[in-house]
């Protein structure tokens, strides 16, 4: 079994205790041990979430507590986004440092979950994804995520300090999508085998404007690769759900945390409590609507999936940014480049699969010594099969 790092040179550890807890002898996970993000309650352990500010206290998870039972040994918890609220892994207590290049950003939320598993401290380490806090991790990194089909049962919400109820996922990052698929299986008693690409159907989004070379050259090679093993591929045209997730998200998290937004000095940085009162300013009229709006791209992605069996896209726009940066240069126009706020490159990208619940499996693709990834996307409640499908991708790209 692999242990955490003592030094914590990449900012990956929140809180490690004087011994890891041990799961069950025998089970069927014994070999493995992991952490949690630290938005996972354990009984005994702090939970801080990164942050300085006061929260709201948060019951045992349910879901560590059942991966215990299996066997697998729980050595500590991993930092974060601040509060989840943001995709670089930046915080005011220990932000995180990418293990590809020390000078970029890991990716976030879960950062530390994405930095441990790429540098093999756990087996496999429990994040979670409202916007895309799995996969941007993961394919910065250069490691597997997982979102769940949302209110999966074998992956609950409960013992999670929320950011957004209509949004969030619980989920694994792995070195490899095997782990994942183990991890499923194991959880949810649903058998979890390598599945044939031979006529598949499969929808492409492909939004070259948003993408830097790098994020696209690796989607086509992934085209290629599945067109070899028998897949059919058709372009698909998916909208920015921005206007939808923005509202929905902020106002949920700024209502979890509105205690805090009353204390003086709140203890958040002040991007995040500029972020929270934000939300807390939407006027109930403009999320209503944007619930509305959000009925309405359901409604476009059930229609895609009675025309495709499975959706591919990328990842993220491009490999990670470097510590600080704030905006992307991406083609957005005919002829010249646009300089494209990162919040905004990144949560387009991978908010329609979290917004509307679907599960995602994130592949990673070496970009030189960097990392993008793609997202090979299920409808509702297909997560086994699509984990066959990850599992017969992986192994042909590789």
């Amino acid at each position: 079994m692999t242990r955490p790092d003592p030094s914590n040179a990449f900012g990956a550890w929140a809180y490690q205790p004087p011994q890891p807890l041990p799961g069950a002898a025998g089970g069927p996970l014994s070999d493995l041990t992991f952490n949690v993000k630290d938005l996972y309650g354990v009984e005994g352990w702090p939970l801080r979430a990164s942050t300085q500010a006061s929260l709201p206290p948060v019951v045992p998870s349910p879901l560590v507590t059942r991966l215990l039972e299996l066997g697998a040994t729980l050595t500590g918890k991993t930092h974060l986004h601040e509060i989840a609220l943001g995709i670089t892994g930046a915080n005011p207590v220990t932000p995180g440092r990418n293990p590809l290049d020390p000078a970029r950003v890991p990716g976030g939320s879960s950062s530390g979950a994405a930095i441990t598993v790429a540098r093999a401290e756990v087996d496999f380490a429990l994040g979670t994804d409202t916007g895309g806090s799995i996969r941007v991790p993961a394919a910065w990194c250069g490691v597997v995520g997982f979102k769940p089909t949302k209110d999966h049962p074998a992956w609950p919400t409960t013992g999670l300090l929320p950011l957004s109820q209509t949004c969030d996922h619980p989920g694994p990052l792995t070195r490899g999508v095997a782990m994942a698929a183990r991890l499923h299986a194991a959880l949810g008693g649903e058998t979890v085998v390598a599945r044939s690409w031979n006529g598949l159907r499969v929808g492409l989004w492909r939004p070259e404007a948003w993408l830097q070379p790098e994020a696209l050259a690796a989607l086509d090679g992934a085209r290629e690769t599945a067109e070899g093993l028998g897949a059919t591929f058709k372009e698909v045209l998916l909208p920015d759900m921005l206007d939808a997730y923005s509202p929905i998200v902020q106002s949920e998290a700024a209502i979890l945390h509105a205690a805090a937004l009353g204390d003086s000095p709140t203890g958040f940085s002040a991007g995040t409590e500029a972020l929270l009162r934000l939300g807390a300013a939407r006027p109930h009229e403009e999320v209503r609507a944007a619930r509305a709006r959000r009925d309405g791209y359901r409604a476009r992605l059930e229609d895609l999936f009675t025309q495709f069996d499975v959706l591919l896209a990328p990842a993220v726009p491009g490999v990670a940014p470097l510590s600080g940066q704030e905006e992307l240069a991406l083609p957005e126009g005919q002829l010249n480049s646009t300089r494209t706020p990162l919040r905004v490159a990144v949560l387009r990208l991978t908010v329609p699969f979290s917004l509307l619940g679907v599960p995602v499996v994130s592949l990673p693709c070496p970009a030189g010594a960097l990392s993008v990834g793609l997202q090979l996307v299920g409808t509702w409640n297909t997560d086994a099969e699509l984990l066959g499908l990850a599992l017969s991708l992986e192994a042909a790209l590789s």
